[in-house]
């Protein structure tokens, strides 16, 4: 302790602490569209039209790739740690359906019933046939060549 002082390692402490503990910050994220629950609420079958609701709620997240009358507002709140993966906390889709004359025929909410949580990263992908080891891989093929009943010869048919 002659190069540095208490205060001088207290300090190094505490800024190291700070790094390390950083990485548990909790982390709030929101997503999307950010909806105020009194103009979702004043959006009426048979009173609003696509007008009506663009000027109410403006240009939805994303409209129906089959279907043009089919318009969706969608709001995530996400919450992680640190560097981790965030997760879906709270979620609202806006479903607006519109008749054939422009006029809102339905307006349906869901919520995190509708989240899939899927992992894609496995570490194997599932195929069929045999389940060789390395060796086999490598070796498996020693004393095959020139058999008979290989290479499109068939025992029942020796040429």
């Amino acid at each position: 302790m002659t190069r540095f002082g208490h205060g001088a390692v207290s300090a190094i402490l505490l800024g190291a602490t700070l790094v390390a503990t950083s990485a548990c910050t909790k982390v709030r994220d929101r997503q999307g569209y950010l909806m105020d629950q009194t103009l979702v609420a004043s959006v009426q079958p048979g009173v609003d039209n696509r007008d009506s609701v663009a000027a109410t709620l403006g240009r939805p997240s994303f409209v129906g790739q089959f279907d043009q009358r089919d318009w969706y507002y969608v709001s995530r709140e996400t919450r992680g740690y640190g560097f981790n993966k965030p997760s879906p906390s709270e979620q609202t889709v806006l479903h607006v359906r519109f008749d054939e004359a422009g006029n809102v025929a339905a307006v349906q909410r869901s919520g995190l019933e509708q989240v899939a949580s899927i992992d894609p990263s496995t570490d194997k992908t599932p195929t069929l046939g045999r389940d060789r080891g390395f060796f086999e891989e490598l070796f498996g093929n020693i004393g095959q060549v020139g058999q008979v009943g290989t290479a499109g010869r068939t025992t029942d048919n020796p040429q």
